[in-house]
C-alpha cells in the first residue's frame, strides 16, 4: 500500500474549532499530514498582523494528534519545491482561495475544502478588538448586575 501525503499551509493564528476540524479532515484523507504555518516574517511582508509569534503557533500545531509534521512557511514561491521535497500527494486549502493554487496540479491533487461555518481568526480578532473597546467600568457593572440576578434564581 502506498502512503498517500497531504500539505496545507496556513498562520494557525489564535488557533480555534475550525483549525481543529480542518487538520481533522485533512488527516481523513492521507496517511501523513504536514502543516507549513506562516512566519511571523512572511505574515509581516503580506501586511498580515499575527497575534500569537510563530514559534508558538507552530508549537500549538505540531501537538495536535493528526499532525504529523510541521514546516515553515516562507514565500509563496516554497509551495512547489515542498510538494516534490515532500513527495505530496494532495494539497488542501480553505476553499477561499479556491482557484489559486490549480498550478499545483501538475505536480499533485489539489483539493479546496469548504471552511467551518461562523468561525473564523478574521471573525476572532473583530471580536476582540470590539470587546476590548467596552470601557472597564461598563464590564463591571454588566458582571454585577450579573452576580444580583444569580441571587434572584438561587
Amino acid at each position: 500500500m502506498n502512503k498517500k501525503t497531504i500539505i496545507t499551509y496556513g498562520t494557525f493564528d489564535m488557533f480555534h474549532i475550525g483549525h481543529l476540524k480542518l487538520l481533522q479532515r485533512l488527516k481523513n484523507m492521507a496517511d501523513e499530514l504536514i502543516v507549513a504555518i506562516s512566519t511571523d516574517e512572511f505574515n509581516r511582508g503580506k501586511g498580515k498582523k499575527v497575534m500569537i509569534p510563530y514559534e508558538q503557533r507552530a508549537e500549538i500545531v505540531a501537538n495536535i494528534k493528526c499532525v504529523d509534521r510541521v514546516i515553515p512557511e516562507e514565500s509563496w514561491d516554497q509551495k512547489v519545491i515542498d510538494v516534490q521535497k515532500y513527495d505530496i500527494d494532495i494539497f488542501a486549502i480553505g476553499d477561499d482561495w479556491a482557484g489559486e493554487f490549480d498550478f499545483l496540479k501538475e505536480h499533485c491533487e489539489v483539493v479546496y475544502l469548504e471552511r467551518t461555518k461562523d468561525i473564523s481568526t478574521t471573525q476572532l480578532k473583530k471580536s476582540l478588538t470590539n470587546f476590548m473597546s467596552i470601557p472597564k467600568e461598563d464590564i463591571i457593572n454588566a458582571f454585577e448586575v450579573i452576580e444580583l440576578l444569580k441571587k434572584d434564581f438561587e
